[in-house]
């Protein structure tokens, strides 16, 4: 199959069809009417006025499509069509190309059209007076500026509009594509948030439900299996009471303030708490948990909330992680802070074969800590060292620094 010829070339606008038939037809009734604009010149016959309409009339279906091409068409006719004796239609519609050219041209042409109209409106002002030596000429050098320069520079502002009103509306655009771009993000950034807050408060009673359900079903001692069934129902209860004010916390939309967060988020207080929660849980697996408090203010300096949060989560995946992992024997939790510096956690148990029963593992509370440490600006390190009280000398040690500024501390 074939292509038709000049199927490539773009359909006119709607308008400038009836743009161009409106002209034609006017140019024909002045035309028959005998109203020309201007005697003809070297004596040319008024019939071939007409030809210049034609073409003119039909440059205007290119005004769009073709606006260069258009233009110099345009240009010629109109000479002709002086030469002819002149109709207003076929002047109005050059007018009409000459706006089109820099309204739809490209940047070039819109640069050019206006200085070169206000050139020719100079030569033609100028070379008549000269020559003819007579004040009248200058009406020359004013009809070539209103047919010229008046459609141009008209042009030229529409043009700088559309082009500002473009940007505008692509400014707009990338604002809001800026804006969703943010907003999924910041959704992206609270589910981990979340992941990280739901995984912090349940995994430890979890892995502690884990570890005494497999005991009780490993041993046949009716004591240690009651006592275990007590270590569940205490850990259900507290991971339940967990999961109730998290949930409360997010459905509550009535406190914009964030004051229930504030008032449900752990402190550094509470780690006595944990600690004994802890020795609960691992009564049964060997292990014997500590506390030293090394701050230099012993306590009584309240850190910036996010660092208080962040160490109390520190340290319940450490022991959550003592509870899974760690072989019998000390675990250690030492809190630091001296004025000036970061606060430091360092939490040390024993690395090595555990003998009893131990839960599985995600790898998510490394992977939470660390995140929770990047976010503050701080340093994290988790991983077997030597030097441990355990039979094959290592412990495992997980060590995080987070910096706190003295005029962020609350007294």
């Amino acid at each position: 199959m074939t292509a038709r010829p000049f199927a490539s070339l773009a359909r006119p606008h709607r308008d400038d069809v009836c743009i161009a038939v409106c002209g034609l037809l006017g140019g024909l009734l002045l035309w028959g009417l005998g109203l020309h604009s201007s005697p003809p010149l070297l004596s040319l016959p008024s019939w071939l006025g007409l030809v210049p309409l034609v073409v003119i009339s039909g440059t205007e279906l290119l005004r769009r499509t073709a606006p260069r091409t258009a233009l110099g068409l345009a240009t010629v006719a109109l000479v002709l069509d002086v030469c002819c004796g002149g109709l207003i239609a076929t002047i109005v519609m050059f007018t009409d190309i000459v706006y089109a050219a820099v309204l739809y041209g490209p940047p070039g042409t819109a640069r050019r059209v206006p200085v070169i109209s206000v050139l020719l409106t100079v030569v033609a002002t100028i070379v008549p007076v000269a020559i003819l030596h007579d004040p009248q000429a200058l009406l020359l050098g004013l009809g070539v500026g209103v047919i010229t320069i008046s459609p141009a520079w008209t042009g030229i502002i529409i043009r700088e509009h559309r082009n500002a009103a473009r940007a505008a509306r692509l400014e707009a655009e990338q604002t809001a594509l800026l804006a969703e771009m943010d907003r999924t993000q910041a959704i992206v950034a609270e589910r981990a948030r979340m992941a990280r807050e739901l995984h912090d408060m349940v995994a430890n009673h979890l892995s502690a439900i884990a570890i005494h359900a497999t005991a009780a079903q490993s041993l046949d001692d009716p004591g240690a299996s009651r006592e275990a069934l007590g270590v569940i129902r205490e850990n259900s209860v507290q991971g339940l009471a967990e999961m109730r004010r998290l949930i409360g916390l997010l459905r509550d939309a009535k406190d914009p303030g964030g004051t229930a967060e504030a008032q449900a988020t752990p402190t550094l207080d509470g780690l006595e708490a944990l600690l004994a929660q802890a020795r609960a849980n691992g009564a049964s697996s060997g292990l014997a948990f500590t506390l030293e408090d090394a701050r230099a203010d012993g306590g009584g300096a309240r850190l910036p909330a996010p660092v208080e949060l962040a160490a109390y989560r520190i340290v319940q995946e450490s022991l959550t992680n003592a509870l899974k992992h760690a072989a019998p024997g000390d675990v250690v939790v030492r809190v630091a802070h001296a004025p000036g510096g970061p606060f430091t956690v360092c939490v040390t148990s024993p690395f090595g074969d555990r003998p009893g029963p131990r839960a599985p593992g995600s790898g998510a509370g490394l992977v939470g800590m660390r995140e929770r440490i990047e976010l503050l600006g701080g340093r994290f390190e988790a991983g077997p060292e030597g030097g441990g009280g355990h039979d094959d000398g290592k412990e495992w040690r997980v060590r995080a620094e987070l910096p706190v500024r003295e005029e962020e501390e609350r007294r």
